[in-house]
């Protein structure tokens, strides 16, 4: 019969195999598959399989992913098919689909096999240190529309890109696609049309205003946690001898940035004092000097950076409201009542001052008096500020929260309440649910800390952001006391939930296999497979 004959085949092939003979055995592998009937599935993957190792043995990875992939068209549940595929994606790098290869394997072996968890923890070490090496806690998340018009739009008065957008006569004609998606908040398009004039034919002949395409994509750039690209646009602008002293003052301030969220406490300053030694007038420099001072607790130096902003701009907003923050910080700090009195009078005011009347000023406002009220023991007060906070623009005061690393009594509260809300984005979600599981882990409850990280699931958009959910050693540590490979398996069934939920949301059906992509995956039988291990 043809599936005698096709098992002759194979039985040959094997022998070539066994001596090292790997393109006489993928001869005789693809006559099997060749004569094999279509319905006999489980022997024409075996085939399939077969070939598929030959191929491996020959360094042909695309010929084994390939092959690999139909054995699994033809049997999903084929371990041997998914171990091959995952090893040698890893091998070449793609190690997200490497891993959901592993996951299958260890969903159909019931999470039982030691060697495939050890080989999936593997994997996932090697993601995670991925995200490790470009992102930091407080912006790992890709900033939403808010946060970008906190940390981006309101916080330079100076910068030569948004300066272009005020006088749109005067834009060239090479940047009008990116500032045209700037203005219009699409915010996603700006990277690929700033590198589509930085990667055309004519782009060294452009004039020098060509490097604010550049300085463009190296801001949007770190607002996605891209720091290595960030860092290289911003040495391309900081090299030319093209820049102008505006260009090359804006990418040092960004710069400086980056190394405040990679924690370079010595290149963040270099670069401030470079940017100084450029132009001492201007007052950007010192808002984002100041915020830095901030972070590391040197309130006096931040007090005075924030003066001399708004003596240099008294019209800069967002300066006055972080003067007003450091001025209340250093004055608790060193028992200066006066100071903390004029403070607290100084926003009481802004109140009833039109600037800061509209979100975010408002609601800067609002969060900044509710800290103040909480740290004067006025709890009633502070509540009524926070609320009025979240009812003027939630998303804007989850960022003035993140901002400020606010220690309200309430904030607990506070942050589930604005959970439930409707209006609450993805984007907000998340940075609720990290600020909370911050606070857990620091008060020692693990376990709430863990539920926290389970919930943040449903609000993952991306992987990336899926592997940082659980990048916290002390929940790994928690997790692998209960089984040894507790925090394997908890990732494993989150990664198989987070699928799912992808799936649902692009339809009902499973995502289908090609020869390049990941397999199949039963991810819904999987619940009560893992529930038994934690």
């Amino acid at each position: 019969t043809p599936l005698q004959r096709a098992q002759k085949y194979r039985n040959e092939g094997n022998v070539c195999f066994k001596t090292g003979k790997y393109n006489e055995a993928i001869a005789e592998y693809t006559k099997a598959i060749d004569i094999c009937p279509k319905e006999n599935k489980d022997e024409l993957a075996t085939f399939y399989q077969n070939r598929a190792a030959a191929y491996e043995q020959l360094k042909k990875y695309s010929s084994v992913k390939a092959d690999c992939t139909k054995a699994l068209e033809l049997n999903p549940e084929y371990i041997k098919a998914l171990l091959r595929r995952a090893r040698v994606l890893e091998q070449t790098g793609d190690l997200e689909a490497a891993f959901k290869d592993m996951t299958t394997a260890c969903i159909h072996k019931n999470f039982s096999d030691q060697a495939s968890l050890l080989k999936a923890e593997i994997i996932l070490e090697k993601l995670l240190e991925q995200v490790q090496e470009n992102v930091t806690s407080e912006n790992f998340f890709m900033l939403t529309t808010h946060a970008i018009e906190i940390y981006y739009i309101r916080a330079f008065c100076n910068d030569p890109v948004l300066s272009r957008l005020e006088h749109p006569e005067n834009i060239p004609e090479f940047f009008k696609k990116p500032l045209q998606a700037l203005k219009n908040k699409e915010y996603h398009n700006i990277i690929p049309l700033c590198t589509e004039v930085i990667e055309s034919p004519r782009f060294d002949k452009l004039p020098s205003s060509k490097l604010e395409v550049v300085l463009l994509r190296a801001t949007f750039n770190s607002f996605r946690s891209d720091y290595s690209a960030a860092i290289h646009d911003f040495k391309i602008i900081l090299s030319s001898e093209d820049a102008l002293d505006d260009v090359r003052v804006n990418a040092l301030i960004k710069k400086a940035n980056l190394h405040r969220k990679i924690g370079n406490r010595y290149l963040i300053f270099k670069d401030f004092d470079l940017a100084v030694m450029i132009n001492p007038s201007c007052s950007d420099i010192y808002y984002h000097r100041g915020q830095a001072y901030l972070d590391i607790q040197m309130l006096d130096e931040a007090k005075r950076d924030f003066e001399k902003v708004v003596e240099l701009n008294p019209n800069f907003s967002a300066a006055h409201m972080q003067k007003w923050y450091a001025n209340y910080h250093f004055a608790v700090l060193n028992g200066d009542l006066s100071l903390a009195e004029m403070t607290v009078r100084d926003v009481e005011k802004a109140f009833n001052i039109e600037k800061y009347s509209n979100p975010p000023e408002s609601v800067c406002c609002c969060i900044l008096y509710a800290q103040i009220m909480s740290k004067t023991e006025q709890y009633q007060k502070a509540d009524t500020y926070f609320v009025k906070a979240i009812e003027e623009d939630l998303n804007y005061a989850i960022v003035y929260l993140s901002l400020w690393n606010c220690n309200l009594d309430n904030t607990v509260e506070y942050l589930n309440k604005v959970l439930k809300l409707e209006t609450c984005s993805n984007g907000g979600r998340l940075r609720c649910i990290e600020m909370l599981r911050t606070i857990e882990i620091q008060r020692g409850n693990i376990e709430e800390a863990i539920k926290l990280s389970d919930k943040a699931l449903a609000f993952c958009r991306t992987f990336k952001e899926l592997l940082y959910i659980y990048n916290i050693d002390a929940i790994k540590r928690h997790l692998n006391i209960q089984h040894p490979f507790g925090h394997v398996i908890h990732f494993l069934r989150s990664y198989s939930q987070f699928i799912d939920v992808q799936n649902a949301q692009e339809s009902d059906k499973r995502i289908p296999i090609d020869s390049d992509g990941p397999s199949k995956v039963p991810f819904s039988v999987a619940e009560s497979k893992v529930k038994s291990f934690l």
